[in-house]
């Protein structure tokens, strides 16, 4: 009988474990309005809060500084604050270049200003070599077929979790709230190499989602609706 290599036999170990799930974190200021989502099949936007919303009336958006998430129910595992920043920082970034396509990026709330608080409640790094490994062995390739087919992710797999929170930035009231878990397709093998690089393709995924998710209520904003 063919045994499986060492790291296949632990990667097969490993693949129901896709780390900590998000949580309705405590100390969030949409904890108490956040609720399960009804319609979140792959488990990307576990909990979530809206109010109707004439969303077409925004053009410009405050984007807070990222804050770094340090209830007790925070779920950073071993990566150190060092770590926490750098992905808080990156993720500042990424959501501002991103948002900035669509939304005029202001700093004082404006008519028609939308107000965007960012949490960063989590993470875990893929683990080195065997997250690179079960991308490639026969035991990891079929598996991740079938995730990347369900938008689940990859054995293994690094992840990002955090909380957006949407206001309108004039008369303060709570929008739109989200906590999310973001990660690379099952099949993005260039993700698996670095602790971090999973973390961070999560995060580009997640601004490019929050901004269709923003936009796409909006059919026909064009570029002289906003009146810049």
């Amino acid at each position: 009988m063919r045994r499986l290599p060492i790291a296949a036999a632990a990667a097969l170990g490993l693949a129901g474990c896709a780390g900590p799930q998000p949580v309705v974190y405590s100390d969030l200021e949409s904890a108490s309005h956040l609720r399960p989502s009804a319609d979140d099949d792959n488990g990307r936007i576990p909990y979530a809060y809206s109010v109707p919303v004439n969303w077409r009336r925004y053009y410009r958006i405050i984007i807070d500084p990222v804050q770094v998430y340090k209830g007790p129910d925070a779920q950073f595992g071993k990566i150190p604050p060092r770590g926490q920043d750098y992905l808080a920082h990156y993720m500042q970034e990424r959501f501002t270049k991103r948002l900035s396509r669509d939304f005029e990026i202001v700093r004082k709330p404006r008519p028609s200003t939308l107000r965007l608080k960012l949490t960063l409640t989590g993470a875990h790094p893929t683990p080195p070599v065997i997250g690179t490994f079960s991308h490639f062995d026969l035991a990891g390739g079929p598996y991740n077929a079938v995730q990347g087919l369900r938008g689940k992710p990859g054995m293994v797999s690094g992840a990002v979790m955090y909380a957006v929170e949407i206001h309108d930035a004039r008369s303060g009231r709570l929008l739109y709230a989200q906590v999310t878990k973001q990660y690379p397709g099952a099949l993005n093998i260039g993700a698996s190499f670095g602790a971090m690089k999973a973390a961070k393709k999560g995060i580009d995924k997640g601004a490019d989602e929050l901004a269709e998710q923003i936009t796409r209520n909006e059919p026909g904003l064009a570029q002289d609706d906003r009146q810049r």
